[in-house]
């Protein structure tokens, strides 16, 4: 399987999932998605000095493959974690926690056998780390959000 279809495929499924979500439940939490998806970014961009990880074809090719994976299912997938737990913190953490750890162990194995990326510095541990941390911000930046709101 192509790389470049996998990239596809990311943000086609994650975005069709849009349509199962009422419109009110995207918009109050697009803005702790972009969030997330701002400090994903972040770690993209370090990625590159740092030799994180690496990717076959170039910046152009690895630019393709972080933009597909930020606004594809980890845009939606915070989405459609904070409409399911979003009032609960510990369910909101254990949904983190299996989706991360699945993103880190079997589907990095996956995406790293699939040629799409190859973890350099960047152990699948400390992957889960970070977007476990990230998790932790972006609830409390819901919250502050809804605070101002009120």
């Amino acid at each position: 399987m192509s790389p470049t279809f996998i990239r596809i495929g990311q943000i086609v499924i994650s975005w069709a999932s849009v349509l199962f979500l009422p419109k009110k439940t995207f918009i109050r939490y697009s803005a702790p998605a972009i969030f997330a998806s701002s400090l994903v970014l972040i770690v993209s961009f370090l990625a590159i000095p740092l030799k994180l990880w690496r990717v076959n074809g170039g910046i152009k090719t690895k630019i393709f493959n972080d933009l597909s994976f930020i606004f594809g299912p980890f845009f939606m997938g915070t989405i459609w974690i904070f409409r399911l737990t979003y009032g609960k913190f510990g369910l909101y953490m254990l949904g983190n926690l299996i989706m991360n750890s699945f993103l880190a162990f079997p589907l990095s194995s996956i995406y790293q056998k699939l040629k799409v990326y190859k973890l350099i510095n960047f152990k699948r541990k400390y992957l889960l780390l970070t977007y476990i941390t990230f998790a932790i911000l972006i609830y409390g930046y819901q919250v502050v959000l809804d605070k101002a709101e009120k």
